[in-house]
Formats: C-alpha cells, sequence, structure tokens
C-alpha cells in the first residue's frame, strides 16, 4: 500500500482536486481489472479512450484517477489528478509503486526491427550460464531464472513490466534483459525505468501502419536513446545507415560494433554453413552454433554487451560458443530424404532477405529454395508488395499464403502481396490461402536437397482469425509434413 503522494512523485501534476495522503492499494488502467482501493489511470488509446470508464472505475472501487481530462462530474471522495500526458503518468507510477526495481538490478534494453528477440535471448542465456540470476523480457516469453512467464507483448504495459521487475529483484536477479519495442517507447510504456545499457540492431521498413512514416519510427527508436541516463551505455550498429543516428543526442557512454567498418567492437565471418558459423571475434576465432551474417551480428552484440558490462572476455566466449538462440530463428531440420526445412520469424523485408542471403551463402547451389511466405492482417500494409518481391528475387519457387490474417481476409492480403510479383517470377508463384496446404504442397514439391524456408510466424504456437487463435505450430506441421512425404 502507497499514498498518492509517494506514487505521484516524478509526475508533472496539472491539478488536484481531493488529497495527495489518501492511500492506494493497486493500480490499473482497464477499468475491468479495478477493485476497491484501486488508483486509475485514464489513458486515450489506440482502440479506446479511457477517460469514458472513469465512473465504471469507480462504481468498481477505485479511489483516485489519473485523467487527462477531468470528467463533468467530480464525484464527493474520490480524488483526482490531472495530468498532461496519462500514458507517461502511468510509467513512473508503475516505477514509484513497484520501489523502482530497474534501479535494483542492471536492466539492459535492446531495440532495433530485427535480431531484439535472439539478442535478448542470447544475453540471458549466456548471464545465467555465467552464474547469474537473470530476468527475461521478450516476444517469445519472460523468464525469472528458470521460471518460464507467458509474453502476451514484446514488451509489456508499465504496471505488467513493473510486477515483472520487481518479481526479479524478489528472486536475487543481477540483470534483465529486455525487447524494447518502437509501439512501447512511443506509448510510454517504458517511462519511469532505468537502464543500464541500451543496445540497437537495426531499423528497416516496419510498424508504419502504427508510426505512419518512416521518419516516425525512427524518431521512436532514437527516444529510447536520448531518454538513457549518463551512467548508463549506448552501443549501436555501425553498419546500419541510422546505428549513429540514434547517439545523436545521448548522454549514455557510446560504443559502436562492426562487420564492416571501424568500431569499437568487430567482427569477421570466416565461415558460415548450415550447422554452424567461425568468426573471428575480437582477434579470438570462435565456432558458434548459430547460422549466417544476421546472427553474427546478434552475436557480437551480445558479446560486446558483455564485455561493457565487465564480463571475462574468455568466459563470454566460450559459453556464447554453446548456445543456440532464440526459438523460430533459422529454426532448421532434415528430413530422412535430405530436405531441408527452416523455420524463421523473419515478417518485415529486410529480415526475409537476411534469412535469403544466408540460404545463398550456404547453398551449393543445385538445391531449389522453396519459400513459403505471407503477411498479418491489420498490419502495415505497405510492406505487402515488397516481401512478395523480396522472396521471389531469392528463391526458384514462392507459395504466397496466409500468416495471421487477424480481421482481414486472407485472399485480399495476398493479392496485395501478389502485387510485387514481376512478370518474370509469376510462374515460380503460387498462392494458397490455406497455411496448412501451402507446407504440404512446398513439401511435395521439394527433392532431396532442397530447402524450404518457412517465413513469418517462427516461434508463434497459434493462428490468429478473427480474434481467435487457433493452435498453429510452423515447425511442428513442416516437420510431421516433410516426413510423412519424403
Amino acid at each position: 500500500m502507497k499514498t498518492l503522494k509517494d506514487i505521484l512523485y516524478g509526475v508533472s501534476l496539472q491539478q488536484v482536486i481531493g488529497s495527495t495522503h489518501a492511500e492506494v492499494e493497486a493500480l490499473a488502467f482497464n477499468s475491468r481489472l479495478v477493485k476497491p482501493g484501486t488508483l486509475f489511470v485514464a489513458i486515450e488509446g489506440t482502440v479506446s479512450d479511457g477517460h469514458q470508464y472513469i465512473n465504471k472505475a469507480i462504481e468498481l472501487g477505485a479511489n483516485a484517477i489519473v485523467c487527462e481530462k477531468l470528467p463533468a462530474e467530480i464525484q464527493e471522495g474520490i480524488h483526482y489528478i490531472k495530468v498532461e500526458n496519462s500514458a507517461k503518468a502511468l510509467g513512473i507510477i508503475a516505477a514509484n509503486f513497484y520501489d523502482h526495481p530497474s534501479k535494483a538490478l542492471k536492466l539492459v534494453g535492446i531495440t532495433g526491427t530485427n535480431g531484439k528477440t535472439t539478442t535478448a535471448t542470447l544475453l540471458f542465456q549466456l548471464f545465467v550460464d555465467l552464474g547469474y540470476k537473470t530476468g527475461l523480457i521478450s516476444t517469445v516469453q519472460n523468464q525469472i531464472n528458470q521460471e518460464i512467464i507467458p509474453s502476451t507483448h514484446t514488451t509489456p504495459d508499465p504496471i505488467t513490466l513493473n510486477q515483472l521487475l520487481s518479481q526479479m529483484v524478489a528472486a536475487g536477479c543481477d540483470y534483465c534483459f529486455m525487447e524494447v519495442s518502437s509501439h512501447a517507447i512511443a506509448q510510454y510504456r517504458i517511462a519511469g525505468l532505468e537502464y543500464a545499457g541500451g543496445v540497437f540492431s537495426n531499423i528497416t521498413h516496419d510498424h508504419l501502419d502504427f508510426h505512419k512514416t518512416f521518419e516516425a519510427y525512427l524518431k521512436a527508436k532514437k527516444q529510447f536513446f536520448d531518454e538513457l541516463p549518463s551512467t548508463a551505455f549506448a552501443l549501436t550498429n555501425a553498419d546500419d545507415k541510422n546505428g549513429l543516428v540514434m547517439m545523436q543526442n545521448t548522454r549514455a557512454h557510446q560504443k559502436t560494433y562492426s562487420l564492416k567498418h571501424m568500431a569499437d567492437y568487430k567482427a569477421k565471418v570466416i565461415e558460415n554453413q548450415f550447422n554452424g558459423l567461425l568468426l573471428n571475434i575480437d582477434n579470438e576465432e570462435v565456432w558458434f552454433k548459430m547460422v549466417g551474417s544476421f546472427n553474427a551480428y546478434n552475436l557480437l552484440a551480445v558479446y560486446a554487451t558483455a564485455m561493457l558490462l565487465d564480463q571475462d572476455k574468455l568466459k563470454v566466449l566460450t559459453s556464447l560458443s554453446r548456445l543456440t538462440g532464440a526459438e523460430g530463428r533459422f529454426d532448421y531440420l532434415i528430413s530422412d530424404q535430405g530436405v531441408i526445412g527452416i523455420v524463421d520469424y523473419a515478417h518485415t523485408p529486410d529480415a526475409v532477405l537476411n534469412v535469403l542471403n544466408t540460404i545463398r551463402d550456404i547453398r551449393k547451389g543445385n538445391e531449389q529454395v522453396i519459400t513459403i511466405i505471407g503477411c498479418g492482417g491489420d498490419r502495415d500494409k505497405t510492406k505487402r508488395p515488397i516481401m512478395a518481391h523480396v522472396a521471389c528475387e531469392g528463391s526458384d519457387k514462392v507459395i504466397l499464403t496466409s500468416d495471421n490474417p487477424r480481421t482481414e481476409e486472407p485472399e485480399q492480403i495476398i493479392r496485395e502481396m501478389e502485387a510485387g510479383v514481376g512478370p518474370s517470377h509469376r510462374k515460380k508463384t503460387i498462392a494458397i490461402s490455406d497455411r496448412k496446404e501451402a507446407i504440404k504442397t512446398a513439401c511435395h514439391l521439394a527433392k532431396p536437397g532442397d530447402i524450404i524456408l518457412l517465413a513469418g510466424k517462427g516461434h508463434e504456437k497459434y493462428q490468429e482469425v478473427n480474434g481467435v487463435k487457433y493452435p498453429f505450430d510452423d515447425k511442428a506441421i513442416l516437420s510431421e509434413t516433410l516426413n510423412l512425404i519424403n
């Protein structure tokens, strides 16, 4: 239990009606979660406006309201706090309510279009292997040491986020590695947190359904680094053309990593095969179990982060050489007949290009590459033709299919993807809206030695159609179908 005065510390207040000495037992920004003694924060969201639910929250027992617009009717005995930005206030309030857990451990945020999950997961695995109690907040799952907590968002809401961090502190965690999405930055979900470091992977075309323009997307990523404290480090990919843009206004200690340019942390790909990577990393040759130049960047970012957190170089490289990364990221299997299946979360043009380039670098030259690809519904439509174009450029056959159509018609999404299929690629492209049937078709087309890339959903164990998540596991279905047919 906290007083309003305690949990409003650091919030920019415009008006207070009532007393800041009132006690608060819980926080909520969803009126359905309100119980007696709750502080309800009314946020104007993308779907609904929390201000419309203030009276409902009071009926359910809320004794204090944080809002940007005071309601027409002020109820006696209720404490009202008007602020400029409710979403930002919620982050600060949540951090205060849970006693600033981000300050009690070393919190490192990873942001960028691609590589966030792999980098965060590798850092978590590495620090556990080095003997530390460690937390993970990621797209695939959240984790406190060995306890797995299901994940619903790349970056949770501020209340859930601070609850998780508080649990990590209670469990004795020394570190937490978390993905920081552009949505979370723009929506102030990370307001009130204190980071020991920030890592930038790359930035490419994505999430324009939310940010509207690439400039706004870039600005959201940059905001994360702008707000890092002077005690933190800011590590950026010098090979990304916007990597140094991230550093322009940060107060944090700046460091770079690169495969191509001068940087504080350097690596070179010596060998790239289906069973792993040989890298020269900081003048040490190390064999890693991960595949592809994009994973060379992820491994280098992890190594650099560990060095900035004062870990032993040889222990870090030895541990990293044993790790396999995140589920659904270049997750490959080989059928009894020698067909190679690769499941990858790639759902942006750049991510698909990276995976296909990796396959191109490894393949011997005679194999077919058969790519199964779709685009999510209710998301950035501008990337749909680009995704299809990239898949066609790097594949011998392409099957356009359904991803998570959500509230859109799969056939319409596929038609929008087909706009990116040029005349020279039409003969090798087919459309099958049923994803399971698309996988089955690819397996029928494949001959021994051929490579099937199943892109888009990766680790997900569902397919979302009209608000319902139906069980669907890309890797399990691909594996089962390959071995039945071959």
